[in-house]
């Protein structure tokens, strides 16, 4: 029952800042006298889950700070996640609107110009997977797309399946991405789409999570899918190789599936001895097995 109530604050403090834009007082606001017992997290709305679970099994444990360090105050724990993509997380740093930010792409040097004193943690590792629904024929005569071929199906130069392959049914392919300007669509837009761009009449979801969804809801829809988000939705989405190489964890590990990127959370000047312990715990052993255990694959 106590865990129940964790998951429930930890799902109001999300839904709390999904709703104020996260306009809670930044950490540089607050006084330097004061103990800061509030933690804000943004960005990623891929990294987010992951984040938000392990802050709700700290909240858990510990209910308040003294219960970490005898050296904190008897207040509460408020760790606050809001998801809102890669490029939001970043902005908040820079901004100084959230302590840190959670970041599914390489953080730019002209972003990292912009933040004072900036640090990253790395937390683990995704790719995006070329996902459709398991009722897709394609499955049954070609497991295996080329980097043009999914250039020129996200293009929409391939505007019908039967064009893929022939055998396939005369079916108009949907074309599911994140947003334009999110974070994962940058990756995928450097790594398979290089010039050209995505078809204007692409379905553009404003999280990964409704991503998936779009492609389990449409058997003629083909996204990019998070590998971690694959993972938790066995058996209801499937993803196809690229270039003949499988979206499988030694072959994430080893760089040859190329559709990759990281998951960070970054920060700008010194941690607060508070968030040093919460940064120490999404990178210990404890946080790299809910990294796993989220589908993705641990930084360590």
């Amino acid at each position: 029952m106590k865990r129940f109530w964790s998951l429930i604050v930890a799902s109001m403090m999300i839904l709390s800042l999904a709703l104020t834009g996260c306009s809670q007082q930044p950490a540089e606001e607050a006084s330097k006298d004061e103990f800061k017992s509030q933690i804000f997290f943004k960005g990623s709305s891929t990294l987010a889950p992951v984040v938000s679970q392990i802050a709700t099994d700290f909240i858990d444990a510990n209910e308040t700070w003294n219960k970490v360090s005898a050296d904190f105050p008897e207040k509460s724990i408020d760790l606050f996640v809001s998801a809102g993509g890669s490029s939001a997380g970043v902005k908040s740093v820079i901004d100084g609107t959230s302590d840190f930010g959670m970041v599914s792409r390489e953080v730019k040097d002209e972003e990292k110009e912009q933040i004072k004193d900036y640090k990253e943690f790395r937390l683990g590792l995704d790719v995006l997977t070329i996902s459709v629904n398991p009722e897709n024929p394609i499955l049954d005569v070609k497991k295996n797309l080329t980097t043009e071929e999914v250039m020129k199906i996200f293009s929409g130069e391939y505007k019908y399946w039967d064009e893929v392959a022939p055998g396939l049914p005369h079916n108009e392919i949907v074309v599911v991405t994140r947003d334009i300007g999110g974070g994962a669509h940058q990756v995928f837009q450097d790594k398979v789409m290089g010039d050209a761009q995505v078809k204007a009449e692409a379905i553009q979801e404003p999280s990964m999570g409704a991503l998936v969804t779009k492609i389990m809801e449409n058997k003629d829809a083909i996204g990019y899918a998070s590998y971690g988000l694959v993972n938790q939705n066995a058996g209801k989405i499937t993803p196809l190789e690229v270039d003949g190489v499988a979206p499988v964890k030694e072959n994430i590990i080893s760089g040859a599936y190329k559709i990759s990127r990281p998951l960070i959370v970054i920060k700008s000047g010194e941690l607060l001895p508070q968030e040093r312990i919460f940064v120490d715990l999404m990178l210990s052993e404890e946080g790299m097995k809910t990294v796993e255990k989220m589908g993705f694959v641990p930084a360590k």
